[in-house]
Parts: C-alpha cells; sequence; structure tokens
C-alpha cells in the first residue's frame, strides 16, 4: 500500500490495535481488498494506555503502522476498526482513542459513511463475535452504516477458523499461528466491500 498521508483524495482508513501481530496481519489483508475496489487504503495504529501518568511515547511507533491523528478519522471515506478481544470486548487503547471522538459525534463527521469492523482472539470461541458487535455500538452512535461479510462469500460457509457474518475475524491459537487462506479471503472481500461502497456513496454526492 502506497502513503497516502499527503492526500487530499478520498480513501478508507484501516484503523487497528494489535498486541502480538494478528490484528496487524489482518489489517494488512483489509487493505490489499480495499485496494482492488479502486479506493486507497490508509493504514494506522494507535499506541497502548499506561497507568503511569508520567510515561510519554514517541511521536510515531518504532515500527509498523503510524499512529492515527483524529482528523484522519474525521476526513476518511470509510473505516475499517480492528481490535484483539479483550473479554469479549475492544482493547481499551482503540476504546480511549474512539473517547476522544465527541467532537465528530456533535458535528456528524462521520455520519453516512461505511464501516467494518475485525477482530483476533486465542482461542476459537474467546469473544469474536461480542468484541466485534461491541466496536460497532459508537460507530452506529457516529451513524456510519455498517458492512458485514454477506454468505455470498463461500469461505463463510467453509472456515474451520475465523470468519463471521459480523466481521473478518481470525483465530490466532496459543502459538499466534498465521491467517488461514479462509481468513485471509474474507478480510480480502471485507476490504472490497467497504472500498466499493465508499465509492458508490461518494458517486452520489
Amino acid at each position: 500500500m502506497r502513503d497516502t498521508s499527503q492526500d487530499s483524495d478520498p480513501y478508507i482508513l484501516v484503523l487497528y490495535y494489535s498486541r502480538n501481530g494478528s490484528t496487524a496481519k489482518m489489517a494488512t489483508e483489509l487493505a490489499w481488498g480495499v485496494e482492488s475496489a479502486g479506493i486507497p487504503a490508509r493504514l494506522r495504529t494507535v499506541p497502548p494506555v499506561s497507568a503511569d501518568t508520567e510515561a510519554s511515547l514517541p511521536p510515531v511507533p518504532d515500527s509498523g503502522a503510524p499512529y492515527c491523528h483524529t482528523d484522519e478519522l474525521r476526513h476518511c471515506a470509510g473505516l475499517l476498526l480492528g481490535s484483539p478481544t479483550r473479554f469479549g470486548n475492544m482493547a481499551a487503547p482503540l476504546r480511549h482513542f474512539l473517547d476522544q471522538t465527541g467532537d465528530m459525534w456533535l458535528d456528524g463527521s462521520l455520519a453516512g459513511k461505511p464501516a467494518a469492523v475485525f477482530t483476533s482472539t486465542g482461542s476459537l470461541h474467546g469473544g469474536q463475535e461480542s468484541t466485534l458487535i461491541s466496536m460497532m455500538l459508537p460507530l452506529l452512535h457516529h451513524g456510519m452504516l455498517i458492512a458485514g461479510i454477506p454468505y455470498s462469500e463461500a469461505e463463510l460457509m467453509h472456515t474451520k477458523t475465523g470468519g463471521t457474518p459480523y466481521g473478518a475475524s481470525h483465530w490466532s491459537g496459543t502459538d499466534g499461528a498465521d491467517l488461514s487462506d479462509e481468513e485471509k479471503s474474507l478480510c480480502r472481500a471485507l476490504g472490497a466491500r467497504v472500498g466499493k461502497l465508499a465509492r458508490q456513496l461518494g458517486e452520489r454526492k
């Protein structure tokens, strides 16, 4: 994916938090799907939170995607939001970032834009669906249009690892297993779906 940080053209923001790398792998697959639909993807992450009020972080991470600025969320044409599960909910760093978007809720910056969610878990029944739904809730409050994965995607019926109609998911296991072929395909399908929706909605304006 090319760097779109200086572009003013429409883009899909792929925003995620990843602790051990599995959610980041999903984000890359989703971004490829977005760009297959003819719209740039912008990969961004969020910093961890700390109970130490004196702690500070560098302005950019040592490796991987840059930290997201709230303006990048405000101006995106669509959003893919991802987090590992934490007791059936999204991780605190992503929740903290979303808690800073009250001004966007007030002015409706995200209303009418497409969005989808993705997650990874260490166990197959470790809260994938509840985590996906929990990530949808603030997006619904923002007025975003939530896209899932339709059962017309054949892999959704045959996957033996991750994959749900609520969004893309990955079962990493205790050893941090790589994404399965079905998981990769479903990630790309979801990315392409949000990209196509963003283009269609943009053409109607």
